[in-house]
């Protein structure tokens, strides 16, 4: 197809050199175009041991960094030698004349740094809350400088490893790290339920892991980015910690099931399958236009798992089995396939056969779990909710200028002239959220359950209220349209079957009932 040639190119798209394909098995690849071919100086100071951290915040971080060690003489005594040279080595990337000018010394970088690590402590605290603000915790976790006696309870011999890991520099008893919101919430969780030590996971490779994975999202996707994973990840421990599922999940279940909320979305384009198939993109032919971005996803994190070994101390057979069933619970979350896991769900349901002392059982239940975290924006409180569908619409609506600049058909949803925020969500919440999450209530009927489906019906609502009165703005600011003119305004109307075809559902709330085995 010609017109693939014309279109940007996305990260997907860089050649990959074959030391990278040998190293990740050839199904997987960093974000960071510095690892494809000649490296850029710019891209170079984000990969400071393998450790990654936003550009926008470049500045500040190293700004914090030199107020902590202090300047000049109280530098080199405060540091040894070998450390001070690694930090400076790399101001040739990001010009030190500018970062140091005019930096007053009576501002306590570290004194504000250290509050915003109390401030983060204080929100793991209450990570189990369904209230649990993530936009804030990634703002409070975007590379700060933490004590280096952790917030979290490790024992003497894993905070060692991790203080003195690829890519951390400890300096006056401060841990100095690029920390984000999914590789410290992803640990904590993961130490919290005592798996770091029950599967003698190496702390170093898990940190490189995380690390990896975090950087592996495309921070420049509105939606389908590390904050989205961190979400997700959260509101799967807040599943787990259901009492059906607290009282029966294995520790291997909950390893998978924060692995896969961690992964869900790795290295995720910012465009949907439909994109990738009408454009002849490499993927959609690798996975033959059949759950396209899950299967790479996937795919990318079982790259990682290699390339750091997390998983490489355990028997072979242990490990391949870990794979697949990450595989299988991120291949759930296809949204293609809701109608499916929903019968089947509903099914289970009905016949009041499931029975979770069987793995195979709870492992459906992981899945609809993921299902359920992956697309619970609309259940959160209004403030964060409407925060989620606006990213969510965005990313949709870059994708259809994408498709307009390039004379493609602009996919459903995708097209902000036709549509709105509020008209999406709407028909999202109506065709998706209610269905999937009516049954789990079934299943769980918990304080938490009500709470999701008391939000989901009074963020509709607010969505409804805002949609009447942009309705009412237009009409008394525009004449009335008629005829052709009155096209986008019928556009209004399309997003409840376009989100139907999609889930594949037949267009009405209640979905067809199936069968399914476990």
């Amino acid at each position: 197809m010609e017109v693939c040639y014309q279109l940007p190119v996305l990260p997907l798209d860089r050649p990959v050199p074959k030391h990278v394909l040998s190293r990740r098995g050839a199904i997987s690849f960093s974000s960071s175009s510095s690892l494809f071919g000649a490296p850029d100086p710019r891209q170079l100071s984000q990969r400071r041991g393998a450790i990654s951290y936003d550009s926008s915040d470049q500045t500040a971080l190293y700004i914090r960094m030199l107020a902590r060690l202090g300047f000049g003489s109280s530098l080199a005594s405060s540091v040894p030698g070998g450390r001070v040279h690694r930090l400076l080595s790399f101001q040739r990337y990001l010009h030190s004349s500018r970062l140091l000018r005019g930096t007053p010394h009576q501002m306590p970088l570290h004194i504000l740094d250290e509050d915003y690590t109390g401030q983060a402590k204080c929100m793991l605290e209450k990570v189990g809350g369904w209230n649990f603000d993530i936009f804030r915790f990634d703002k409070l976790t975007n590379g700060r400088l933490w004590p280096s006696k952790l917030m979290w309870n490790v024992s003497t011999k894993l905070h060692h490893l991790l203080c003195h890991g690829p890519g951390l520099t400890v300096c006056n008893d401060i841990l100095i790290t690029q920390g984000h919101s999914l590789i410290t919430l992803t640990f904590h969780l993961l130490n919290q339920y005592g798996l770091v030590e029950l599967f003698q996971l190496d702390i170093v490779k898990l940190w490189r892991f995380l690390v990896m994975v975090q950087e592996d999202y495309h921070s420049d996707n509105p939606y389908h980015n590390a904050v989205h994973a961190a979400d997700v990840t959260q509101a799967m421990y807040c599943y787990l910690q259901e009492p059906t599922l607290s009282k029966s999940l294995t520790s291997c279940d909950i390893l998978l099931g924060l692995l896969a909320a961690a992964t869900h979305d790795l290295d995720h384009p910012g465009v949907n399958q439909a994109f990738l198939i009408k454009t002849d993109h490499y993927l959609a032919t690798l996975y033959r236009n059949t759950s396209v971005l899950e299967n790479h996803h996937w795919k990318s994190a079982v790259g990682l798992l290699r390339e750091t070994g997390l998983f490489s101390h355990l028997p072979a057979e242990d490990s391949l089995n870990m794979e697949r069933q990450l595989g299988s619970l991120i291949l759930a979350t296809d949204i293609s396939r809701q109608n499916e896991y929903l019968s089947k769900f509903r099914t289970h349901l009905d016949k009041e056969d499931l029975c979770l002392s069987s793995a195979s059982h709870r492992h459906f239940i992981l899945q609809m779990a993921l299902k359920c975290a992956d697309i619970c924006n609309p259940c959160r409180p209004w403030e964060l909710s409407k925060q989620w569908s606006e990213k969510v619409t965005e990313e949709f609506f870059q994708q259809g200028d994408i498709e307009k600049k390039h004379r493609l058909d602009v996919s459903p949803l995708c097209d902000r002239r036709t549509n709105t925020v509020g008209n999406i969500q709407i028909g999202f919440m109506t065709y998706v959220v209610e269905p999937l999450f009516a049954e789990w209530a079934r299943f769980s009927d918990t304080r938490l359950s009500q709470t999701m489906l008391g939000h989901l019906g009074l963020n509709k609502a607010s969505w409804g209220s805002l949609q009447q009165e942009h309705i009412s703005s237009s009409e008394e600011t525009e004449p009335r349209a008629s005829g052709a003119d009155a096209v986008p305004a019928a556009a209004s109307t399309r997003p409840g079957a376009a989100i139907a075809a999609d889930t594949g559902g037949t267009g009405s709330k209640e979905l067809p009932q199936g069968s399914g085995e476990s």
